[in-house]
């Protein structure tokens, strides 16, 4: 999945964060529910502006994300 299609960041929305694309729901809010164990339907629900391909977008940016980062083992 291409995430950069749903996903977006601008200063002046969030300030800066992760946002799906003509929202202000930000990928952090979306994994958080996630975590929650709040299940896709119910968060499709609960925010009507985004799609399940925005979550799976969510989903893939954040591993994109933590794919590129480096772990310092003290």
């Amino acid at each position: 999945m291409n995430y950069r299609e749903r996903i977006e960041t601008k200063p002046d929305v969030l300030l800066g964060k992760p946002v799906i694309k003509g929202t202000r729901i930000s990928v952090e809010l979306i994994l958080t529910r996630l975590s929650e164990g709040m299940e896709i339907p119910e968060l499709l629900e609960a925010y009507p502006g985004i799609s399940k391909e925005d979550v799976f977008a969510a989903l893939a940016y954040s591993a994109d994300v933590i794919s590129r980062e480096e772990m310092l083992v003290p």
